[in-house]
C-alpha cells in the first residue's frame, strides 16, 4: 500500500532460545508519528534494527516503503535514519566537527556541509556549543545532537529507538519538539518508548508489543478506554490502615486494587464504562467510603492509566517485571 511507510507480516527474530521478535504484524501509516510501546526486553530495538536492516530477520516479511528489508536492503537504507538508545556521535570530537565530518561522508562539500552544520546546530540550539567537545554535553544536548546526525540528509523514515531514556524533564520536552519539526517536515517518525506520556503527546496512533508480539493497538485515546476510564491513586496517613483501605476500595469500585511499594499508597483502575464523568463519580464514592471507615486519606487523584496500569491490563504482569527479565 503506498500510503503505508512499513507494513510487517508475521516478523520474527530468534537468538538461541529467545524469540525476541514473535511474529510482528504492523501497518505504519506515512507522514506522522507511530508509537510503539514497551518495556524493556518486548523486542522493541529488535524489531528496529531488522527494519532498518541491520539485522536479518528469521521470519515473516517486512517492507519499508514499499521495498523488502531483505531483497531490497539498499534501497531501505537510502531511506531511512536510526537514532539507538545511546550518542552515536564522537565524544572527543565537537558538536560541529561531529555534524561537519558526517555531512562530508553523506556526500556534501566541504561548504555545503558546514553551512548544514550550521542549520542544524542553530534549529537545535546548539550553536553556542558547537565548539565544545561532546563529551562535555549534557544528557539532553546529546541527545539532540545525535538526532541532528540523523537528519542531515532528510530521510523519509526516521527511527527514534527510545530517544528520550534517562533524560530529565524539561530536555524530553525539547526532544518531542524536535520530533514534531521533524514532522512536519514530512518525514515519518517511528518512535519506540517505555512512557505512555511520550507516546500520548507525539504518536497518532500506537502498537503495545510484549514478548515480541503487538497486543494492542489504536489512536492514545483508544488505548486508555480499553484499560478503563481512569486510576485512583490513594495515599493514606497511617500505612496501617492500607488493608482495610484496600477492602473498602475494592467494594467501593468492583475493580481489583494494587499495592504501590509506597507503603500508604494504593492504586486501582476505574472503568466508568468508558466515560471520564462516570469515573469520577465512582472515584467519589470510593472516597466517601473511606471517611464512613475512618480511614485518613492525605490525598486522593483520578489520573490516566499508566504505562505499568496498561501492562496489567493487557498481559497480567507489571511493565517492571519484564524489564527486570
Amino acid at each position: 500500500m503506498p500510503d503505508l511507510a512499513i507494513q510487517t507480516s508475521g516478523l520474527v527474530k530468534v537468538f538461541g532460545e529467545t524469540r525476541a521478535v514473535d511474529g510482528l504484524d504492523l501497518q505504519v501509516p506515512a507522514g506522522a508519528v507511530y508509537g510503539v510501546l514497551g518495556p524493556n526486553g518486548a523486542g522493541k530495538t529488535t524489531a528496529v534494527r531488522m527494519l532498518a536492516t541491520l539485522l536479518r530477520p528469521d521470519g515473516g516479511e517486512a517492507t519499508v516503503f514499499g521495498h523488502d528489508v531483505v531483497r531490497e536492503a539498499d534501497a531501505v537504507r537510502s531511506r531511512v535514519s536510526l537514532t539507538g538508545q545511546y550518542a552515536s556521535v564522537d565524544e572527543e570530537m565537537t558538536g560541529a566537527e561531529n555534524l561537519i565530518l558526517l555531512a562530508r561522508l553523506l556526500g556534501h562539500r566541504k561548504p555545503a556541509a558546514r553551512e548544514r552544520a550550521a542549520q542544524l546546530l542553530e534549529a537545535f540550539g546548539l550553536s553556542e556549543a558547537a565548539g565544545r567537545q561532546v563529551k562535555t554535553y549534557s544528557g539532553g544536548m546529546r541527545r539532540r545532537i545525535d538526532i541532528a546526525a540523523s537528519i542531515l540528509n532528510t530521510p523519509e523514515l526516521l527511527f527514534l529507538d527510545e530517544p528520550t531514556t534517562g533524560l530529565d524533564p524539561r530536555s524530553r520536552n525539547q526532544v518531542w519538539d524536535i520530533v514534531r519539526i521533524v514532522v512536519a517536515h514530512g518525514t515519518t517518525v517511528l518512535l519506540t518508548t517505555q512512557y505512555l506520556e511520550e507516546a500520548d503527546r507525539l504518536a497518532g496512533r500506537i502498537a503495545v508489543i510484549d514478548r515480541g508480539k503487538v497486543i494492542a493497538e489504536g489512536t492514545p485515546g483508544e488505548l486508555k478506554s480499553s484499560v478503563g476510564a481512569g486510576a485512583v491513586h490513594v495515599r493514606l496517613r497511617d500505612a496501617a490502615t492500607r488493608p482495610d483501605a484496600e477492602r473498602v476500595l475494592t467494594e467501593a469500585l468492583d475493580a481489583t486494587v494494587y499495592l504501590d511499594a509506597d507503603p500508604v499508597a494504593l492504586t486501582a483502575r476505574i472503568t466508568g464504562n468508558g466515560r471520564e464523568a462516570a469515573a469520577a463519580e465512582q472515584a467519589s464514592r470510593a472516597l466517601a467510603r473511606l471517611a464512613e471507615a475512618g480511614i485518613v486519606v492525605d490525598d486522593f487523584s483520578l489520573g490516566q492509566p499508566s504505562l505499568d496500569e496498561v501492562f496489567l491490563a493487557l498481559t497480567d504482569h507489571p511493565a517492571a517485571e519484564e524489564a527486570a527479565a
